[in-house]
């Protein structure tokens, strides 16, 4: 259990939610872990199966508190909420920044400022890590690039401008992840993303855990009311997640880029895991999928300490924190969305 911004974060499957008064239990067995009064609380998420008892969604229902479900790998179920739901406000107010080029592009900068940051600090931690092995001056070009595209974005006056800034830094960064790639480079050669299909065995993997942190994103988005098919960033299209996709650009490094190359670099994969069909897709198998869902749930529980809040949380909880901060945002509680920044 985990209290973040006045939001109950409950990841124990075994754990049952009841109440007492106008006080929320967590109970585990017939032991009580944590009592908290409900109005220091705006939401419950609950990870797993999580029993709750029908006089505390009431409570909750009446108090105005969302009470989220989520599967035990982060996936959306549903949310239980009162008559009067306070998140239209919060969402009418994403909706009309959506339609305000100005204000987008305040928010669109700090989700490429975070990406462009995050992705020059995987390629410094390899400057940092590896540099007795030598062949780190393309690298450190590549840094350079990166640095010089942060000051881009920060002086950015256009959306669509943006956008290429992004795309250029994407360029750099993804032309030298192969140098980031030191066991089996014979086998896994990176030449430069490509998703549909994924070309090789690199790509299958970061496509794969890209689609794992967008499912997060869009269940964080859910959980504190926002939208997740109306981003800032990303055009809107039909069924297209554009606000999950916009939160997950400054996580991509942190979450999924250095998990890969971990995977890769401790042998943790091997070739025969994966699947080379003849229209030249590469796909992971069943067993190989299983265990990168393993391999990423346990990334999920290590902690850190949050760099804007100060405090210890598990990794898999970044994508909530900064969906509360985003909606902090919107309703003018900070003055800017503050993206996550890696160290």
């Amino acid at each position: 259990m985990r209290k973040l911004l006045n939001i109950l974060y409950v990841t124990s499957p075994d754990a049952y939610l009841a109440k007492e008064g106008e006080t929320v239990l967590v109970l585990i067995g017939e032991e009580t872990k944590l009592k908290i009064p409900i109005h220091n609380l705006e939401g419950i998420v609950c990870f797993g199966y999580t029993g709750v008892s029908p006089a505390l969604m009431h409570l909750c229902a009446e108090r105005n508190v969302a009470l989220s479900f989520l599967s035990e790998s982060g996936k959306f179920r549903a949310k239980v909420t009162g008559r009067v739901n306070g998140n239209v406000l919060l969402r009418r107010k994403q909706y009309r920044t959506a339609d305000q080029p100005e204000e987008s592009l305040l928010i669109a900068k700090s989700f490429i400022f975070g990406k462009l940051f995050n992705c020059r600090c995987v390629l410094q931690r390899y400057i940092r890590d590896h540099e007795e092995k030598g062949n780190t001056d393309a690298v450190g070009e590549g840094i350079k690039t990166l640095s010089i595209n942060l000051q881009k974005a920060t002086d950015c006056m256009n959306l669509d401008i943006l956008r290429g800034i992004e795309g250029e830094g994407a360029r750099t960064y993804y032309g030298l992840f192969n140098c980031l790639i030191l066991e089996s480079k014979q086998l896994f050669q990176f030449n430069g993303r490509s998703r549909r299909p994924p070309r090789d065995p690199v790509n299958a993997l970061l496509s794969f855990l890209y689609t794992l942190l967008a499912h997060d994103c869009s269940a964080a988005l859910e959980t504190v009311g926002l939208d997740p098919q109306v981003g800032f960033l990303h055009r809107e299209r039909p069924g297209r997640p554009s606000l999950a996709l916009d939160l997950m650009e400054e996580l991509r490094p942190y979450l999924v880029d250095r998990l890969t190359l971990t995977l890769i670099n401790n042998r943790q994969v091997d070739i025969k895991d994966f699947t080379f069909k003849e229209s030249g897709g590469v796909i992971m198998n069943d067993d190989t999928r299983k265990n990168i869902i393993a391999a990423w749930q346990r990334r999920k529980q290590e902690e850190i300490t949050h760099p804007f809040l100060g405090e210890k949380i598990p990794i898999g909880l970044i994508p909530y924190t900064q969906a509360l901060l985003l909606a902090r945002y919107l309703r003018g509680d900070l003055e800017a969305y503050p993206p996550f920044l890696m160290k």
